[in-house]
């Protein structure tokens, strides 16, 4: 009787599944998920069916997610009560909603603990560590004290996925209650000796978020990070990698070394043949590696074939500010390759290259051909490479460098005026940073731009000229010239008052055969159909040729007077007084209240012709020199991979490099642990442990 039974109740639930199925088939998809109501809800939290259970709680997170959210905490009661069901398919559900209303109803939320804590001593290794982490997110102060321990359970814990979850427990209990800092740091100080890596890595991001500072946790364990970093997740390897670079920086100062100094071929011969015996050896300083550092770098190294971009940064970022010269050399070509990922990781990886440009450029040059613009990339890729192209041009060769200007030169005559206008510029700071004979070449390709018909071409063009100019002014008096014949042609309002002003502070060098008066007589004539642009330096102009007038005019009658000779020409009637003073008239009715108050600042500081000192301190005074410094020479204070390097200001959670120490730490790490490591890992492999 008691197996017939048991064979009818089998049969009745295949006869409910059947039910179920076919119910399932016959509705269609976007129907079987509708909404129910909330007692129905309840009802099916309150079933003691699994497949009843796991669809309330399905309904319930859906709920909580849908548009708009629907309020979910009237089921509270109803949901913690399923966790008394011996169902696991059930228990990350529940876990998620208690995470998440825990904050707003607390005293409901510590009904559950009690059964979390009964988890933590479940067989299924799985359970204890989804146990100690919603324990360790449930947002509510009073519990602090259960989770340090559930944290002290896990750390002793033989899974190592329970150790990895008290790791990363650790800095939601810290936020949780500070006072449990001590307790913490403890369990960390475990962790971070553990023998497997995946734990490790989750001991150091906790390690970073919650004691940066505490680096005598590290010194017994550094040489095992170094070597278990290859073989850690992405995260752990970026969390060990910055807390690496900021311990050596600490505890591993600049040294250097006596080096023997190498010899030229001439020496050696000459050697050859004198006595040696009272010759006495030459040495340099040079750069002293510590082993430990040197370790650390080498351990590394395999990283740069990661397939996370992020890491080879985060590697790049600490041979950059750890090893010597000697050793950069080994992130160039992980760079580069980071310019065949997708748009976003490309303009990170550019500034990054950008930032070590800045620094070591030489080393990109082989690589030169890799910033070579495309047609269709953003503005944001090509703006970076020609800023790379133009910090390598200096340190490039001969062909490399015509390569770079032919480039320039294309891409200043299409049709993205944004384009037209950086290449113009890069061929400006090619020109300031190159050679005397690369500079003039550079020159006469933006002189041939002056004759284009495009406006803003012609402007950025004659603006860079003008820098360039002002940089070597005797060199360039027939350039100027060249430049003011072209006034007639020119219809850009910028490139026309950049060579006004250029005409204007040339208008004292060879008083006898100068353009400048000249050149002031044919502008004023058209002066009502200039921009105010171009007007204000027509009135500049003005000023400084009545300036060098009056100047000269004084200078003569100084000369003039131990000699009888009478002065032959009346300042107050020459052609420059009567051209200045017609300029200053035309100003004095101009629209712009700008260019009338130039004019009366100039008709006083020019109203007593005696006394034209103050004028010239103001108008004839020398200019800088001007400088186009790259455009990221701003960003050089940002450390390499970070944040604010891309973003182009300092951020909070961004922190720089530390300096040097200059005091040595004493790192606890020796042989012996170094040895015990390595029996370790050797009893692992025989136990089949480790692969």
């Amino acid at each position: 009787m008691e197996s017939v039974a048991r064979l009818s109740s089998l049969l009745e639930t295949a006869r409910d599944l059947t039910l179920e199925a076919a119910r399932d088939a016959a509705v269609p998809r976007k129907f079987a998920t509708r909404a129910l109501p909330p007692q129905q809800i309840k009802k099916l939290l309150d079933s003691r069916n699994e497949r009843d259970i796991l669809d309330g709680l399905r309904r319930v997170v859906a709920m909580r997610y849908a548009s708009p959210p629907q309020p979910t905490l009237p089921f509270f009661p109803a949901v913690l009560k399923t966790l008394s069901t011996p169902y696991p398919s059930t228990r990350p559900l529940v876990y998620n909603y208690l995470v998440h209303h825990a904050e707003q109803d607390p005293d409901t939320a510590l009904l559950a603990i009690n059964t979390i804590q009964k988890s933590l001593s479940d067989p299924n290794p799985a359970i204890r560590a989804m146990a100690l982490k919603t324990m360790s997110a449930i947002r509510v102060p009073v519990i602090s004290q259960i989770v340090s321990l559930a944290i002290k359970k896990g750390v002793s814990d033989l899974s190592p996925l329970v150790r990895k979850a008290a790791a990363l427990a650790c800095v939601k209990c810290v936020r949780l209650d500070p006072n449990t800092r001590p307790l913490v740091e403890e369990a960390l100080a475990t962790l971070l000796a553990d023998k497997q890596y995946f734990v490790v890595g989750a001991a150091v991001q906790a390690f970073a978020e919650i004691c940066p500072t505490r680096l005598d946790l590290i010194h017994p364990v550094y040489r095992r990070l170094c070597k278990m970093v290859v073989d850690m997740d992405e995260w752990g390897q970026l969390a060990v990698l910055h807390l690496m670079t900021t311990y050596a920086r600490n505890c591993f100062p600049q040294r250097t070394q006596k080096v023997k100094r190498a010899q030229t071929r001439e020496q050696q011969s000459r050697d050859f043949y004198e006595d040696l015996e009272d010759k006495q050896e030459e040495y340099d300083d040079a750069p002293y590696l510590d082993p430990d550092l040197d370790l650390f770098l080498i351990s590394i190294q395999p990283l740069l074939q990661s397939r996370n971009s992020a890491v080879i940064v985060s590697v790049a970022r600490a041979y950059l500010y750890l090893a010597p010269p000697t050793h950069i050399h080994h992130i160039i070509g992980p760079l580069i390759a980071l310019l065949r990922s997708p748009q976003d990781i490309q303009q990170i990886a550019l500034y990054n290259i950008v930032q070590v440009c800045l620094q070591k450029p030489e080393l990109f040059t082989p690589h030169l051909r890799h910033f070579l613009i495309h047609a269709t990339e953003a503005s944001s890729i090509w703006r970076l490479k020609l800023e790379v192209l133009t910090l390598l041009f200096p340190h490039s060769s001969k062909d490399n460098q015509d390569l770079i200007l032919a480039e320039l030169d294309h891409f200043s005559r299409g049709q993205d005026m944004e384009l037209v206008r950086e290449s113009v510029r890069a061929i400006g700071r090619c020109a300031q940073s190159s050679s005397a004979q690369t500079s003039r070449r550079c020159l006469s390709l933006l002189l041939k731009q002056v004759h284009s018909p495009d406006e803003t071409l012609v402007g950025e063009a004659i603006e860079v000229v003008r820098h360039l100019i002002q940089r070597a002014p005797d060199e360039h008096r027939k350039t100027v010239v060249r430049l003011a014949k072209n006034l007639d042609t020119l219809t850009s309002s910028t490139a026309r008052a950049s060579i006004i002003w250029l005409v204007g502070e040339f208008a004292g060098f060879e008083p006898e055969d100068n353009i400048a008066a000249d050149v002031l007589r044919i502008l004023v004539k058209k002066y009502a159909d200039e921009t105010n642009e171009v007007k204000a330096q027509i009135v500049l102009l003005a000023a400084k040729v009545y300036l060098h007038h009056l100047n000269n005019t004084s200078e003569a009658r100084k000369a003039l007077q131990g000699t009888d000779e009478p002065t032959t020409e009346d300042p107050d009637e020459s052609p420059v007084t009567l051209l200045y003073q017609h300029t200053m008239l035309l100003a004095r009715y101009t629209p712009s209240y700008d260019l009338r108050d130039r004019a009366r600042l100039f008709r006083a500081l020019l109203a007593n012709p005696s006394s034209t000192e103050l004028a010239s301190l103001l108008l004839l005074a020398p200019k800088p020199v001007p400088q186009a410094p790259s455009p990221s020479e701003a960003r050089k204070i940002f450390t390499l991979g970070s944040a604010s390097l891309v973003v182009g200001e300092g951020l909070r959670e961004d922190e720089g490099i530390p300096d040097w120490s200059e005091s040595e730490e004493e790192s606890e790490s020796g042989e012996e642990e170094e040895s015990e490591y390595e029996t370790d890992s050797e009893e692992d492999e025989k136990a089949g442990l480790v692969k």
